[in-house]
């Protein structure tokens, strides 16, 4: 099969598109043939070796957790799918080796979820991880129909995948996004403001009496922040970057693979309620390319590699 891999640590110079052998297939997984991976910062900061306190990658390395793609075979009680069920899923292992970057990736059953039929193989792709770390951050914090929220990075990955969520449970949301990115912004069911210095201010013009609850998808001094918009309860806030936040008396939240939670955005995307923006789909071979594009910050909604 084809794969982008990596020979040890590196960057996206060091990416190469090779031929490696099909996966085994192993008790309670399926082999899913590759249709879109989607590309998320985790990939290269991994590949950089800047997660190896917490997770060991081995070589030859093969990066990307999210697939969409066509289950080819299954493996010993593995009976959750049938080959040519249309999946897609946060394929996160025990150690980072056999990615999604590739023609076939082997996924355990309880990583996977249905596809959506509303959305394409690029835009299925762009949802697991992005999508997971959005919706168990909200379920972190509690938010409610009657809550007004502040998200931090809104027209992000993560963020514009919370924004949805949120305000299809029905929340007041207020989304921190540069002024290009407002239009997006309103689209998806949030009031934009502009982040950098007097946020805060701009944050108390829109709701005087405060946040219920706040998510951190940038860092920096969001948390803190998000702490002083606060109404009363700090156990509200949650963050993906800043580890602080739980000393602070919040939550500091690493994504985990749900199966369960998977097919409940699933179900918001074929009620209509639910998307992707796909800011960009390239090949396989120009992994590089879309790594770059990650790297730059500067991306709305995924970027996504199609295979």
């Amino acid at each position: 099969m084809k794969a982008i891999v990596l020979h040890q640590y590196g960057t996206a110079d060091d990416l190469q598109l090779t031929d490696l052998p099909e996966p085994k297939v192993g008790p309670g997984e399926v082999l899913v043939r590759v249709k879109a991976a989607g590309v998320n910062p985790v990939d290269w900061k991994l590949a950089a070796g800047r997660l190896d306190p917490v997770m060991e990658a081995a070589f030859p390395f093969i990066p990307g957790w999210d697939v969409a793609g066509v289950v080819e075979r299954v493996g010993l009680d593995a009976d959750d799918f049938a080959p040519g069920d249309e999946v897609y899923g946060y394929v996160r292992k025990d150690w980072a080796q056999m990615g999604t970057y590739a023609e076939l990736v082997t996924a355990n059953v309880r990583h996977l979820a249905r596809k959506p039929r509303t959305l394409s193989w690029e835009q299925a792709a762009g949802v697991p991880l992005a999508g997971l770390t959005a919706y168990q951050s909200i379920e972190r914090v509690g938010l409610t129909k009657d809550d007004t929220v502040l998200i931090h990075a809104a027209a992000g990955g993560v963020g514009s995948a919370a924004v949805q969520i949120a305000a299809a449970l029905g929340a007041r949301v207020i989304g921190t996004a540069s002024e290009r990115n407002h239009d997006y912004l309103r689209a998806l069911g949030a009031e934009p403001v502009t982040y950098g210095e007097g946020l805060a201010d701009r944050v108390r013009a829109l709701a005087p009496d405060g946040m219920d609850a706040a998510l951190d998808y940038v860092g920096g001094d969001a948390v803190d922040i998000s702490l002083a918009l606060l109404k009363d309860d700090k156990s509200r806030v949650a963050s993906i970057t800043d580890a602080s936040a739980k000393e602070k008396g919040g939550h500091y939240v690493w994504v985990r693979p749900d199966s369960s939670d998977l097919t409940a955005l699933t179900q918001l995307a074929d009620e209509g309620r639910f998307t992707v923006h796909v800011d960009r789909a390239l090949p396989l071979e120009r992994a590089a390319e879309a790594w770059r594009l990650s790297e730059s910050g500067r991306v709305r909604g995924k970027v996504v590699l199609t295979v």
